[in-house]
């Protein structure tokens, strides 16, 4: 059996991160595996999570939870340049997308893992949203949600620390993935940085099996490295 456990619950299992996320799981035979897609687990439904959860945590204790959601960009909706390009209802949606969807999952999800041997819930953040690391500006609206989304991680794990003291909370760092979410920006990177989203899904897969419980609360990289906040 897998290091991440029987139990496993992936959110945004339509996307192209999710999907092969679900497939690397299946890969290292996790036994139970729930690929969830928006129309069966909104996140932004705050009475759709109590539901679901209340649906999964009645057959016993989850060992992995996964949430590969997030926007950057739609219609009418793209990475700012400047201050001039922010707009309420822009920063409202990627800010609950990016941010509050995932913390959603943790109110309600995070309580599910199991409190006697090890069990994981990581978020996909980005390295954008590092404070210390952002020297090129711009992408107000995304940068700031993910950082949030930081805070947010760190604060989930000291709580869930003192109830289950074997899980840990994780936002992890993708890397520049073929998808839809970032195809428009790989310009500026080079193709050897670009991977496919199966090979992403192995790295991060990897990076979970292999964290260590005082890594709970931080944001790591697809290689495993800890990206300063």
């Amino acid at each position: 059996m897998s290091a991440l456990g029987p139990r496993a619950v992936v959110f945004g299992a339509g996307g192209a991160i999710g999907g092969a996320l679900v497939a690397e799981l299946a890969e290292r035979r996790v036994p139970e595996i729930h690929a969830l897609t928006r129309a069966q687990a909104d996140i932004l439904d705050e009475a759709d999570l109590a539901q679901v959860a209340a649906r999964l945590g009645a057959d016993g204790a989850l060992d992995t939870v996964i949430v590969a959601t997030g926007l950057l960009h739609g219609p009418g909706i793209a990475p700012e340049k400047a201050l001039r390009d922010l707009r309420s209802d822009v920063l409202a949606k990627v800010f609950a997308v990016n941010c509050i969807g995932p913390m959603l999952v943790m109110k309600y999800f995070l309580p599910l893992l199991a409190r006697r041997r090890p069990a994981r819930l990581a978020v996909l953040s980005a390295r954008v949203g590092s404070v210390s690391d952002n020297r090129l500006g711009g992408w107000y609206a995304y940068r700031a949600a993910k950082a949030a989304l930081n805070m947010a991680v760190r604060s989930a794990a000291i709580e869930t620390a003192r109830r289950a003291p074997q899980a840990m909370v994780l936002a992890l760092h993708p890397g520049t993935v073929e998808s839809w979410l970032s195809a428009p920006f790989h310009g500026g990177v080079p193709v050897a940085q670009v991977v496919s989203p199966a090979l992403a899904a192995k790295n991060l897969a990897d990076v979970l099996e292999n964290a260590k419980l005082e890594q709970s609360g931080r944001l790591l990289a697809f290689d495993g490295q800890e990206i300063a906040p």
